[in-house]
């Protein structure tokens, strides 16, 4: 999805977030991707508009609209943390193997619930779902890698 610099505007400053050049193409890179990347490949996906952005800024900035609300960071497994621009209520398949991660919008999961005899006292504000598996590239990687049955 491309947002228009106008949309990013509007949703900086419905969270109280500063507008910059640089905030705004760390954050439209975000949206227009649903690879859920990590820090280093925004940096690389931004520099290529921005050459002199540098790591830092982008850091920083993942960290600032993380706060605000305006992504998610997906930490499923990962060795290092993973961004994802969607902030809807949705849910995730992840590759066990390659760490591809791909949304899932399903309104029954959405809408599953903990006892309050489970919940053991926490009041739960909302929840995500994993699926753990294997995608279809690293799938018919496996089936070309198992010994055929005689």
């Amino acid at each position: 999805m491309t947002l228009h610099p106008q949309e990013i505007e509007a949703r900086f400053r419905r969270q109280a977030v500063r507008v910059t050049r640089q905030r705004a193409a760390i954050y439209a890179a975000l949206v227009e991707t649903t690879s859920h990347p990590t820090a280093e490949d925004l940096y690389r996906m931004v520099t290529r508009q921005h050459p002199t952005m540098s790591r830092n800024t982008v850091y920083y900035t993942l960290g600032v609209l993380r706060k605000a609300g305006l992504l998610q960071e997906v930490n499923v497994g990962h060795e290092v943390a993973r961004f994802d621009g969607n902030v809807t209520m949705h849910h995730h398949l992840v590759c066990v193997q390659c760490s591809r991660i791909e949304d899932v919008m399903d309104q029954e999961l959405d809408r599953l619930e903990i006892s309050a005899r489970q919940a053991r006292g926490f009041h739960v504000l909302g929840h995500r779902v994993e699926f753990h598996g294997y995608c279809v590239s690293c799938r018919a990687g496996r089936r070309e890698a198992s010994p055929s049955q005689g």
